[in-house]
């Protein structure tokens, strides 16, 4: 007999254990020979050494799985159990043009060719402008971006703003009536990360700071580090109020600016931030721009239609 303790190192060991231990009795069941102790952020094994490795090296890959796709059910554990001697029935991690899964297993990929030069632009530079139309999904493409970089452990928060101009950013609410009035200018962010992670685990994240949503105003001042940021809805961003935002970049984090430069809702005497950017920026090593139109749209048929009868 044979005695060993292995960390389980995941964001949250109840999520990988899975509610009343759910996932670990579907384990239990697939090493009777095994007794198995789960313990905080650790598990301990005892049983014949043989066993203990093989078991060993599938909780090594349920735990990848775990940190990769960011959910694990007793139906997820059963069928990557299902075979002890290999890997056959094993959910693989993402691959190709697949950024992350999300909620039920859905692939969340780029879709088009310029979603896909938004990826691999990211790789290559720190800050990358993402100009398009709506529905081209480059809000979409940029979140499933900085979800991948977390559950890959690339960064150690995310950071989703966004310039709240309808809202009056700059007029100073008490936080409460703050929140009720910015909320819905940020919701399409929220509505992005529901897509990619579960519920529970979004509100988690926002409740200690591994997620934080907020108007642009409230990135004055802070230098945003470890962190994959995505500015959304740029092209109401002043030049001051963007060259604020590119100034607090610390020198672990990656940046996207996503924007329309066709939809400003600035005073019509106010420059649109983004708009200057492209003229400013475009020769400056490190930043890259990538353009998408009507051709990576992904809604409904008709928004393309609408976005070329504009165009013409």
């Amino acid at each position: 007999m044979s005695e060993v303790i292995i960390p389980i190192d995941t964001f949250n060991p109840v999520e990988f254990f899975g509610v009343n231990d759910s996932n670990l009795e579907v384990i239990r069941k697939n090493f009777p020979e095994l007794k198995l102790v789960a313990r905080g952020n650790e598990i301990k094994v005892i049983g014949d050494e043989k066993n203990i490795h093989l078991f060993s090296e599938k909780l090594n890959r349920l735990i990848q799985h775990y940190q990769k796709f960011g959910s694990l059910t007793p139906d997820n554990v059963q069928h990557f159990l299902a075979d002890k001697n290999g890997q056959e029935g094993a959910p693989q991690p993402p691959t190709g043009d697949v950024l992350v899964f999300g909620q039920n297993g859905i692939m969340v990929r780029a879709r088009t060719v310029n979603q896909k030069k938004m990826v691999e632009s990211s790789e290559k530079n720190d800050i990358l402008f993402a100009i398009g139309p709506a529905g081209t999904g480059k809000t979409y493409t940029a979140v499933a971006l900085a979800v991948r970089a977390l559950k890959n452990r690339e960064i150690k928060k995310i950071i989703l703003t966004r310039p709240a101009v309808e809202a009056g950013e700059n007029l100073g609410f008490l936080p409460g009536d703050l929140k009720e009035k910015i909320d819905p200018y940020l919701r399409p962010l929220y509505d992005a990360l529901y897509d990619m992670i579960q519920g529970e685990k979004v509100k988690s994240y926002v409740e200690t700071g591994v997620i934080e949503v907020a108007p642009l105003a409230f990135m004055r001042g802070r230098t945003l580090d470890n962190a994959f940021v995505i500015l959304d809805e740029a092209q109401n961003a002043t030049e001051s109020q963007l060259k604020m935002f590119l100034t607090r970049m610390g020198p672990s984090a990656k940046f996207i600016v996503t924007g329309d430069v066709t939809q400003i809702d600035l005073p019509r005497n106010q420059p649109s931030g983004l708009v200057q950017a492209i003229k400013i920026l475009s020769n400056v090593r490190g930043i890259d721009f990538v353009y998408l139109d009507a051709g990576d749209v992904v809604r409904h048929r008709l928004v393309k239609e609408i976005i070329e009868a504009y165009n013409r």
